[in-house]
C-alpha cells in the first residue's frame, strides 16, 4: 500500500522545463556549460523568483507595520502573507511561531543569546561532531559567558552521530540540545526525531539546524515535536538574507529579546520599556522586507514541483554520482551513511583538494572545496578538507557524466 501511494504522488519531472526557470544555468563559465554542484552553499533563484523581488520595488516598496498610507499596508499584507505561508510549509501551531530573520546563523545565535539568562554554571549544552561552525561557536561562547559546560556527541566513520553515546550524555544537567537535520559536509540525514524524544526525557530543549534540510524535505514541526528549527532562505531558491527561526510559543515567550530598537517595543519611557508580543519581540528594526516576501515566492515554487519529486529526483543523482565518482581509482567519498540526502564529499589519495576544484573550474564545473565550514569533521578523517558536489532537483546525470570527466582530467593532470 505504501508502495502505491508515492507511485501516485511522484511523477517525472521534466528537467528540461525546470532549468528553463533558472537564467543563470544557460550561461558559460571559462567558455564551457555551467555544471552548478554548489548547491549546499546556496541554491540558483528561478525567474519568478527573481521577478517578484523587482516587482516588489516597482509596485509596493514601503516600510511595514508603521504605516496607515496604502503602500504601506501593501507590503505589511504581503510580508504577513508570506509569514502565513511558512507557518503551513512547515506546519507550525502559530504564525506567530515563525520568526524572519537573516539566516540559519541569525537564528542560531538569537537562541543561544537567549539562554544566557536561562543556563547556569554546571549546566550542559550538547551539541554534535557534525556541525556546522555556526551551530558550534554561538555555544561555545554561550558557555563562556555562563560557566555551562559544552558535551559534543561523537561520530561513527561512517559520519553517523552514535546514539549510545547521545544516550549516555544527556542528564539532568542537560539544558538545550543543538543538531543539525541534516550535515553539510557529509550528507548525512540524523535521527533527528529519536535526538528530540530524548532530549525531552531529560527536559531539556533541542534546536535543529534545517539549513541543508529544507531544499530536500518539507520539516514539520509539530510532528518533529522540536522547540526551534532554522533554516536560511538562500538554500531553497530565495533571496540572500532571509532565514527562518521556528520556536514553541512557550519557549518564545520565555526567551529575553535580542536586540532592542524599533518594532520589537510596546511602550517606551527613560524609565523603562515594555516589548512588543511575538513575533515582533524578536523582530527589531526595519527588515528584509522585499526578501521576506519573496521567501514566500520560493517555497510555492518548490511546492508546485513537490518535495517527493524533488527527492526522487535527487536520490536518483546522488546514487548515479556516487556509482561513476567510486570507478575512478584512489577516489574516497566520505559521508558514507545510508540515511544521506544529495550530496558527495570526496578525495583523491595524494591530490589536494583545492588543486582538483581549481581544475574542475576550468572546465565549467562548480563544486566547493576546503573544510565546508565543518573542521571537527575533517580533523576527524585526518584530512585539509574534501570536494563536495550537492545537487540539486534541476541537475542532471549528464552534468555529473561532465564532472566524473572533468575529475579524471584533473587526477591525470595532477598525478
Amino acid at each position: 500500500m505504501y508502495f502505491c501511494v508515492q507511485i501516485f504522488h511522484t511523477k517525472m519531472l521534466d528537467i528540461t522545463k525546470i532549468r528553463a526557470d533558472f537564467p543563470i544555468l544557460s550561461q558559460k563559465v571559462n567558455g564551457k556549460p555551467l555544471v552548478y554542484f554548489d548547491n549546499g552553499a546556496t541554491s540558483q533563484k528561478p525567474q519568478i523568483v527573481i521577478d517578484a523581488i523587482s516587482k516588489y520595488y516597482q509596485e509596493i516598496n514601503a516600510n511595514i507595520h508603521r504605516g496607515v498610507h496604502t503602500l504601506s499596508q501593501l507590503a505589511t499584507d504581503a510580508y504577513e502573507a508570506s509569514r502565513k505561508k511558512i507557518q503551513n510549509h512547515i506546519n507550525a501551531e502559530f504564525s506567530h511561531e515563525v520568526l524572519f530573520t537573516s539566516g540559519t546563523t541569525h537564528g542560531i545565535n538569537l537562541v543561544a543569546s537567549g539562554f544566557a539568562s536561562i543556563l547556569k554554571p554546571g549546566d550542559e549544552v550538547v551539541v554534535s561532531a557534525l556541525e556546522h561552525h555556526s551551530n558550534i561557536v554561538p555555544w561555545q561562547m554561550l558557555c563562556e559567558k555562563t560557566g555551562a559546560i559544552l558535551k559534543v556527541i561523537p561520530m561513527n566513520e561512517k559520519g553517523e552521530l552514535i546514539m549510545d553515546a547521545y544516550d549516555k550524555l544527556l542528564s539532568d544537567q542537560t539544558k538545550i540540545v543543538t543538531v543539525n537535520h541534516i550535515s553539510n559536509a557529509l550528507g548525512t540525514i540524523n535521527p533527528i526525531k529519536y535526538m528530540i524524544e530524548k532530549a525531552h526525557a531529560v527536559g531539556a530543549a533541542i534546536l535543529i539546524d534545517g539549513a541543508q534540510a529544507v531544499p530536500h524535505l518539507k520539516p514539520d514541526v509539530q510532528d518533529l515535536d522540536c522547540d526551534f528549527y532554522v533554516f536560511s532562505g538562500h538554500k531553497i531558491c530565495g533571496p540572500t538574507g532571509t532565514g527562518i527561526l521556528y520556536g514553541k510559543e512557550s519557549w518564545l515567550n520565555k526567551l529575553p529579546p535580542y536586540q532592542g530598537g524599533g518594532e520589537m517595543i510596546k511602550e517606551v519611557t527613560f524609565e523603562k520599556t515594555t516589548y512588543a508580543d511575538l513575533p515582533h519581540k524578536f523582530e527589531a528594526g526595519t527588515p528584509n522586507i522585499a526578501g521576506g516576501i519573496v521567501l514566500g515566492t520560493a517555497i510555492d515554487y518548490l511546492n508546485s514541483i513537490g518535495f517527493d519529486n524533488i527527492q526522487q529526483q535527487e536520490k536518483e543523482l546522488l546514487q548515479y554520482a556516487t556509482e561513476k565518482l567510486l570507478e575512478i581509482e584512489g577516489l574516497k567519498i566520505f559521508g558514507t551513511s545510508e540515511q544521506k540526502t544529495s550530496v558527495i564529499s570526496f578525495n583523491i589519495e595524494g591530490i589536494h583538494p583545492y588543486d582538483i576544484g581549481m581544475i574542475v573550474d576550468k572546465m565549467g564545473i562548480a563544486v566547493r572545496t576546503g573544510h565546508h565550514c565543518a573542521q571537527p569533521i575533517m580533523a576527524h578523517f585526518c584530512i585539509p578538507g574534501t570536494v563536495r558536489a550537492s545537487f540539486a532537483f534541476y541537475n542532471t546525470k549528464e552534468e555529473i557524466d561532465l564532472m566524473v570527466e572533468a575529475v579524471k582530467k584533473a587526477k591525470t593532470m595532477l598525478s
